[in-house]
């Protein structure tokens, strides 16, 4: 009796489905498959998710990745979430794989390798088809070791030491050298840069673009002009204090990320010291900083977007048994603009 109860209220299946939407069971599969790669038309993919709706029907994934050895995910570590930075790049990759019927799963490192390595060894377990990841620190051995594993893996924002693995970035050398070359443009001489931890990328290319404008225009900075030192609002804060307690306090300055460009201001607002800030990364609320004078716009969903993209064609190329055709770096312009 109990059996005949059980048989009589299970779910609706993919035969249930396939019989009222008039198609085979195979179409039914396909449309309602997370990859939009399989040939079903648009208007038949409609048809069927709602009949399925109707009925009730959801779809097994678990025995259809096994069965097609994918799960339609990919992995995303970032070192933190409550950074805009990061989560605007996480948007654009989400973007572009749901446009794909790939599927996110997000996860933070909290800016610390052995974190970052604990998170990675998790999610290859779940089996993930990718890993796209914007590492936490300068190393990056236990990144290629994943590639090296068979896991496709993209890097975003920074490149690191120990990994030949493709990566999506900003063009940061070029970008701060535009922005270094608007504040002389404006007549300033004496310019500062401020923040960075050379050991990320990031912060080494725009000390280069800052020192390659400084050298076009025939200026060598001072001592305590480049005020090295983290990436975060309090060093921005403790930075900015060090360079106005200087022997020559400059003109202007500029702050080497969002973070420590808040930092800052928020150390300028407490004196009136008349420098100016160009900043690299916008925001929502840049309008509102008074010293900020420049920024240079990195096109951080556009990152996500083409990170996205590149790590699906990793996965294709595993996929299909390709040969991987050798690193590639994308480089996307920085836009200057004055809020």
């Amino acid at each position: 009796m109990s059996a005949r109860f059980t048989v009589k209220n299970m779910g609706k299946t993919i035969f249930d489905v396939a019989v009222a939407a008039g198609v085979s069971t195979a179409t039914v599969s396909r449309a309602l498959s997370r990859d939009r790669s399989e040939r079903v038309t648009e208007k038949t993919r409609v048809k069927i998710t709602k009949i399925a709706e109707q009925l009730g029907y959801r779809a097994n994934h678990a025995a259809r990745s096994l069965k097609r050895q994918s799960t339609m995910t990919i992995a995303v570590v970032v070192p933190e979430l409550i950074n805009d930075f990061f989560m605007e790049v996480a948007e654009g990759i989400e973007r572009e794989l749901d446009q794909n019927g790939y599927t996110m799963l997000l996860a933070a490192s909290l800016n610390s390798v052995e974190e970052e390595k604990k998170r990675i060894s998790t999610l290859e377990d779940r089996t993930v088809d990718g890993m796209v990841v914007i590492p936490s620190a300068s190393m990056g051995e236990h990144l290629q070791a994943l590639s090296d594993r068979g896991v496709p893996v993209v890097l975003v924002d920074r490149i690191v030491e120990g990994a030949e693995l493709d990566a999506v970035l900003s063009d940061n050398e070029g970008g701060m050298f535009k922005l270094t070359k608007a504040l002389l443009s404006d007549g300033f001489r004496r310019i500062a840069f401020v923040g960075g931890d050379l050991t990320a990328s990031t912060a080494r290319e725009r000390l280069s673009g800052y020192a390659r404008a400084l050298a076009e225009a025939g200026i060598t900075p001072e001592p305590g002009w480049v005020c090295l030192g983290g990436m975060n609002v309090e060093d921005g804060y403790r930075r900015m204090e060090d360079v106005l307690k200087g022997g020559s306090v400059p003109e202007a300055a500029v702050a080497v990320n969002l973070l420590v460009h808040l930092g800052m201001e928020r150390r300028l607002s407490e004196t009136a010291s008349g420098v100016v800030i160009a900043g690299f990364d916008e925001s929502g609320y840049t309008p509102f900083l008074p010293a900020c004078r420049y920024i240079a716009a990195q096109d951080t969903v556009g990152m996500g977007k083409r990170a996205g993209k590149r790590i699906l064609e990793l996965v294709a190329e595993k996929k299909n048994n390709r040969t991987y055709a050798g690193r590639r770096i994308i480089r996307l312009p920085v836009t200057i603009i004055r809020p």
